[in-house]
């Protein structure tokens, strides 16, 4: 029996000073759904996980170098007070083309109009589905909608979001012109195209306020797409260079790599920051990690996405691992958050970029 008693009522060591207890809302406070948000970080499992990821983002927005202690070796230029309170965090984001094709996509574009991140990496999908709704909207359909039955309508299905065929179809005039017009430039002015001064072209040429990459043209945000014709977009410069076989438009993918890598390279010489916000995986999330490792590793990361790493995919890589490789700073407190980012990342910009915007202008909708 002692022995039992033993097992059972094993004494406790002392929990460490300062550990965090566990609480969630109470609701007979009332409905209040900021006080409710502030709550996560003490709730546990991934409500822990997104309290975190909001503190972690709210420190990019925050931090300057005038937080940080002035070196002995600085250059005078950077020991003024008021220039190292100009200096911010250079974020980061990416991800993946489904977010534009649902509704983070108005999510996104508020991020862009109003310059709250400074670089972009995404999909081609990310790019055109963006593009194509200025043009036709995409609507709510069904997870179970039989692809064999929507195959004959002309209805392409994105999860639970419906898409005609007609949509791509006007992408397609609306992409045809764009084209000529790059083609035109490249053979009577010598015209060098990347894939970033592509979408940066196209976000003008779109002109219409719905979208990411009109206000990515406006804020001279930069955008990355070094997978750019694996999409639709891929289609349209398919097509159009067998119709101009002899001197296709080029697109130079060399120099938007050293774009890339110098959009975090240069932070040595800004003194900045950096930060990274990930949503999804695969190109999108490597991109940009491995542009940090050119500064050796990004200050502040946020990875949200369901992928798990027992597979070893990059895709599901927890921040650990990017440490490992010098893409995350070794003194940085990086965070995944395991989680369908429809439903977590409005409540994140909510928390952090939405309140930070409204509070620089003092408008009172933060």
């Amino acid at each position: 029996m002692a022995e039992a008693e033993e097992a059972v009522f094993k004494t406790s060591a002392a929990m460490p000073e300062g550990s965090e207890e566990v609480e969630g809302y109470d609701f007979n406070r009332g409905i209040d759904y900021d006080a409710l948000l502030k709550t996560y970080k003490n709730c546990g499992f991934q409500a822990r996980n997104l309290g975190l990821a909001i503190e972690q983002v709210n420190k990019m927005l925050r931090w300057r170098l005038s937080d940080e202690p002035i070196a002995e070796d600085e250059d005078d230029k950077w020991k003024d007070e008021e220039v190292r309170r100009n200096v911010r965090c250079k974020i980061f984001l990416g991800y993946t083309s489904n977010m534009a094709s649902c509704g983070i996509r108005e999510v996104i574009r508020f991020l862009a109009q109003h310059k709250l991140v400074d670089v972009i990496v995404t999909t081609a999908g990310g790019i055109e589905e963006d593009l194509i709704k200025c043009l036709a909207p995409t609507y709510i359909g069904d997870f179970s909608l039989a692809g064999r039955a929507l195959r004959k309508e002309g209805i392409n299905r994105i999860g639970n979001l419906l898409v005609p065929n007609d949509n791509y179809c006007k992408f397609e005039n609306f992409m045809t012109p764009v084209l000529d017009e790059m083609l035109r430039r490249q053979t009577e002015e010598g015209e060098k195209w990347t894939p970033s001064k592509m979408i940066r072209f196209l976000g003008e040429k779109i002109n219409d306020e719905r979208s990411i990459y009109y206000w990515c043209y406006k804020n001279d945000i930069p955008v990355y797409s070094p997978a750019i014709t694996d999409g639709s977009i891929g289609d349209m410069i398919y097509f159009h260079s067998i119709k101009n076989a002899d001197d296709p438009l080029v697109l130079d993918i060399v120099h938007d790599i050293r774009g890339m890598n110098d959009e975090a390279r240069s932070s040595f010489y800004t003194r900045q920051h950096t930060g990274m916000l990930i949503l999804g995986g695969g190109l999108v999330k490597h991109h940009i990690c491995n542009a940090n490792l050119m500064k050796n590793g990004a200050n502040y990361s946020v990875f949200i996405n369901t992928a798990s790493d027992f597979d070893g995919s990059d895709s599901g890589a927890n921040p650990d691992e990017a440490i490992s490789w010098g893409k995350i700073h070794i003194d940085a407190r990086p965070v995944k958050l395991y989680a369908e980012i429809s439903l977590v990342f409005p409540l994140l910009v909510a928390q952090t970029f939405a309140k930070y915007h409204h509070d620089q202008k003092g408008d009172g909708k933060d």
